[in-house]
């Protein structure tokens, strides 16, 4: 085997470790919330001692940032359009995130919920997220009022932040259902709501 073999084969090895870690944490807080976390039993969920959990992420506390991210990620589709195409998509995808992703969604929601209550850990973690996320919608909403997608007169930070709250009160309120049918209904439902709020006069 090459030094560059060796080299990739152990980057794979610390992967899948780092992989079924996450996997393991991410189970037990969609399961009982973060208080359910310890190194100890994340490694006995994964198959691996605590030393080794410790090895990848260091502390309990990046353990749970390091779910943060890895349960926030999705992907979304390439939109041809504007802005307001680009912010029903977002919002289309968010949703679909729920039951596809879960339980890494369902850890997400859960993990939010205890930073409200302003967890020393969680707190500062989400508001860090939460700002990005709302700069990410801003953009798109100012996005969309340059190119005539979306209308001229809403406020885009004050937009950014009721999309974000309606999509985390969905999630929330479906938290334990994100397999029902009904998320389907609701995904459109959303869509169409965002789209009837924003649209731009003549746009379709």
């Amino acid at each position: 085997m090459t030094g560059e073999s060796k080299r990739r084969t152990q980057q794979e090895r610390r992967a899948e470790t780092e992989q079924r870690v996450l996997d393991a944490a991410t189970t037990l807080i969609a399961r009982n919330g973060s208080r359910s976390v310890s190194l100890a039993e994340v490694g006995r969920l994964a198959g691996y001692s605590r030393g080794i959990v410790h090895h990848h992420f260091g502390s309990r506390e990046q353990l749970l940032a390091a779910v943060v991210r890895h349960a926030q990620r999705f992907d979304l589709p390439t939109v041809e359009g504007g802005g307001l195409a680009r912010i029903t998509a977002l919002v289309s995808a968010y949703l679909v995130n729920l039951r596809d992703r879960a339980p890494a969604s369902q850890a997400f929601l859960l993990l939010w919920a205890e930073s409200m209550a302003s967890d020393p850990v969680l707190g500062p973690l989400f508001a860090e997220r939460d700002a990005w996320f709302r700069e990410r919608l801003t953009d798109d909403i100012r996005a969309g009022i340059e190119d005539g997608t979306v209308r001229s007169d809403v406020d885009p930070p004050s937009v950014a932040i009721s999309l974000a709250g309606l999509l985390r009160g969905i999630g929330m309120q479906l938290l334990s259902a994100v397999d029902d049918p009904l998320l389907d209904r609701v995904t459109e439902q959303a869509v169409d709501l965002v789209h009837r709020s924003l649209a731009a006069p003549g746009d379709p």
